[in-house]
C-alpha cells in the first residue's frame, strides 16, 4: 500500500480536486492523506487571533466569509442534489461547531479545534464527490489513530495498533481518505502536528502500516537545488538521501515538513515529491542510497536567533558545556547550531520562546550576548572530509560579504553559515552560480 498526500494548493479548488481524483482512483491500494483547502487554515488561524483580541465582530464576519467560500465550492463541485444537501449539512454542522467554540473565553484547547476543521471539510468533501462519482472509497478519521504523547511527539505504537484494526475492517477496499494535521494529544483532546503537519501525518501513516512508498504532491516538480522564490534559475533533484533531505527540510526548504523524514527513514520507506499540476514529471526520490559525491541543493532558514556565551570558567575546564545545555534542556529548546572557542560557544535558535528566561540563566555563570535578524544557509550533499574542491566553490562568494558563524564536522552532510538576513538574496544567488554554474 502507497500513501499519498495532497497539500492545500493541490486541493484549493473544484478543478484541483477534480485532478487529485483522476490520479487517485486507480487499482493500487492507497491512503490519501489531505490539509486543508488553500487559504483555510489561514482564515481559521484570522478567526482564532480576532477572538484572542476580543473583536467577536471580526471574527464573525470571517467565520461568515469562509462559510460562504464552502458554499460555492459546493455548488461547483456537485452535479446531484442529494451530494448538494449532504455537504451543505456537513457545512451547517462544522460551521455550528465554529461559531460554537467562538462563545465565552476563547482558550488554546479551542484553538486547537477550530484549526482542525479545515481538514476535516476537505476529506469530507472528497469522499463525497468520489461518491458521487461511484468510486469505492472509506474515510477514515484520523482521530482515532493519531495520537501526541504528553512531550507532543506522536505515539506511533499506538497508531500502528489502531490503524492495522481499521484497515482489517476494508479488506476488500483499496482507496482510504484521511485528514492530515490533526490529532489527539495525551488528554484526549483535539490536538495538531503544527502547521505544514499533513507531511508528517503521511510519513507517520507509512511507518505505521510499513507502507511500500510514501508520495508527498505539492505544486512544484520536486526539491529543488536552490530556493525558486529568490533564485531564478534552480532546477529540481531527482534523488536525496534521507540525511540530505531531512538537513534541507530542517533548514528551510519549504516543500517538506522537517520532521516528515524521519519515520520513513526508521522504517527505510521511498519517499517520492511530485507535482499535482505536472504529475508526469519525475519529481524527488528519497531513499537510503547516496548519490554521488557532490553539493546538491542550498536552503536558507530566516528568523534566526544567535546566542554566544562567553566565560573564563571554560579555560582549561570540564563540564561547562554539560551546564550551558542544560539550560537549553530544561525549556526544551533545540539548538541548530553550535560553535566553540576556548572561552566562548555560540549557538543559534529558530524562535525567542522563553529566550529571556533562557538568557538570564545563561548569565548566572557567563555572559552573553544576543544577536537577531540572521539566516541560516545550509549547503547539502555528500561532503566528505576527504572531497577536495567543495570549501573553495563554497566560500568565493563571501568574500565582500560577513559571516557571523560557520558550522561543519558534525554531519558530513552539509555546511551551515550564519549571515544577516539582508545578505540572504545575494547569498543565495551567488552559491548557485558559484556551485552549480547556474
Amino acid at each position: 500500500m502507497k500513501i499519498l498526500k495532497f497539500g492545500g494548493t493541490s486541493v484549493g479548488s473544484v478543478e484541483r480536486i477534480y485532478a487529485v481524483r483522476d490520479l487517485i482512483v486507480n487499482d493500487e491500494p492507497k491512503i490519501v492523506v489531505l490539509s486543508a483547502m488553500s487559504g483555510t487554515t489561514n482564515a481559521l488561524v484570522g478567526i482564532g487571533d480576532a477572538l484572542y483580541a476580543k473583536t467577536p465582530d471580526k471574527a464573525k464576519q470571517l467565520i461568515q466569509e469562509l462559510e460562504t467560500k464552502y458554499r460555492g465550492v459546493i455548488e461547483e463541485l456537485f452535479q446531484q442534489d442529494e451530494f448538494k444537501q449532504k455537504a451543505n449539512r456537513l457545512i451547517d454542522n462544522q460551521f455550528d461547531i465554529i461559531r460554537g467554540l467562538c462563545e465565552y473565553l476563547f482558550n488554546e484547547r479551542k484553538e486547537r479545534r477550530l484549526l482542525a476543521q479545515g481538514e476535516i471539510i476537505s476529506t469530507h468533501l472528497m469522499q463525497y464527490h468520489l461518491e458521487e462519482s461511484g468510486v469505492n472509497s472509506v474515510l477514515l478519521d484520523s482521530l482515532e489513530f493519531m495520537r501526541i504523547d504528553v512531550h507532543d511527539e506522536p505515539d506511533l505504537e499506538y497508531s500502528s495498533e489502531k490503524l492495522t484494526k481499521i484497515l482489517e475492517q476494508y479488506a476488500d477496499t483499496k482507496l482510504f481518505i484521511a485528514q492530515g494535521y490533526i490529532c489527539l494529544n495525551s488528554f484526549g483532546e483535539v490536538d495538531n502536528l503544527k502547521r505544514g503537519g499533513s507531511d508528517y501525518t503521511a510519513s507517520l501513516i507509512g511507518a505505521a502500516i510499513q507502507a511500500d512508498e510514501i508520495q508527498i504532491w505539492t505544486d512544484i516538480d520536486g526539491m529543488h537545488n536552490n530556493d525558486p522564490r529568490i533564485v531564478d534559475k534552480t532546477r529540481p533533484i531527482a534523488e536525496l538521501s534521507f540525511e540530505e533531505a531531512a538537513e534541507l527540510a530542517y533548514f528551510g526548504a519549504k516543500i517538506l515538513h522537517p520532521a516528515c523524514v524521519k519515520p520513513a527513514q526508521s522504517k527505510n520507506i521511498p519517499v517520492r515529491i511530485l507535482n499535482t499540476m505536472k504529475p508526469h514529471l519525475q519529481g524527488t526520490l528519497i531513499t537510503s542510497k547516496v548519490s554521488g559525491r557532490e553539493v546538491k541543493a542550498i536552503a536558507a532558514k530566516d528568523n534566526i536567533i544567535a546566542i554566544k556565551i562567553k566565560s573564563g570558567r571554560m579555560l582549561m575546564a570540564y563540564g561547562f558545556l554539560r551546564k550551558l545545555f542544560e539550560v537549553f534542556e530544561k525549556y526544551r529548546k533545540s539548538v541548530d547550531t553550535v560553535t566553540t572557542s576556548e572561552v566562548a560557544v555560540s549557538v543559534t535558535i529558530d524562535d525567542d520562546k522563553n529566550l529571556d528566561k533562557i538568557v538570564a540563566e545563561l548569565q548566572e555563570f557567563s555572559t552573553v550576548e544576543i544577536d537577531r535578524d540572521l539566516s541560516t544557509i545550509c549547503i547539502v550533499g555528500d561532503l566528505m572530509e576527504d572531497t577536495y574542491g567543495y570549501a573553495r566553490k563554497i566560500f568565493q562568494p563571501f568574500e565582500d560579504i560577513p559571516i557571523r558563524m560557520i558550522s561543519y564536522g558534525g554531519s558530513k552532510n552539509n555546511v551551515t553559515l550564519l549571515v544577516k538576513t539582508e545578505y540572504k538574496h545575494t547569498v543565495l544567488n551567488l552559491l548557485n552560480k558559484s556551485l552549480f554554474n547556474l
